[in-house]
């Protein structure tokens, strides 16, 4: 019987260590030469990182609700391309 992989997801407000955590992980995992993806939101894949360079761009006065309704977007767009496809196949890293 083959064990499935789990989604870690490391979340906090800006400035709290998760990517430092999650870099920490990451080096412990390539030492067991354990198989993961590492997924940055918003970013990850091609969509959700054109829909980064939209939130970060200074330029950019979104009100709230676009703010949260772009990181939603971004999200979607990995749940689609990236995690349905290797959950529970490979260990799934979400900083």
């Amino acid at each position: 019987m083959s064990k499935k992989k789990p989604l870690i997801v490391f979340e906090g407000i800006e400035g709290s260590g998760k990517t430092t955590l999650i870099n920490y992980v990451s080096q412990y995992l390539k030492s067991k030469r354990i198989s993961f993806i590492r997924i940055r939101e918003p970013g990850g894949n091609i969509n959700s990182e054109n829909i980064r360079k939209l939130i970060l761009n200074k330029k950019n006065k979104f009100n709230s609700f676009t703010d949260l309704l772009l990181y939603l977007a971004a999200r979607s767009e990995n749940v689609e391309k990236l995690i349905r496809k290797n959950y529970g196949k490979k260990l799934i890293l979400l900083d």
